[in-house]
């Protein structure tokens, strides 16, 4: 007993064919991956460095310290 593919064969062809004729890294050939590996770390990168340099000024200047 063989179960019928989830999709066609000649759609997965030319799926293949088209990511495999794309000139980009492998983790940027969809729509939305600029999104998840470029955008996202990013902004993680950004918040940590801001709140990094806020905790260095706040060390440096002797404020912010809770009572």
């Amino acid at each position: 007993m063989t179960e019928p593919p989830f999709t066609p064969r000649e759609k997965l062809y030319n799926k293949q064919k088209f990511f495999q004729s794309v000139h980009k890294h492998t983790y940027l050939k969809g729509p939305y991956d600029k999104i998840t590996s470029v955008a996202i770390p990013i902004a993680l990168a950004v918040t940590a460095l801001s709140m990094i340099g806020r905790g260095i000024y706040n060390m440096s200047h002797g404020v912010g310290k809770k009572e």
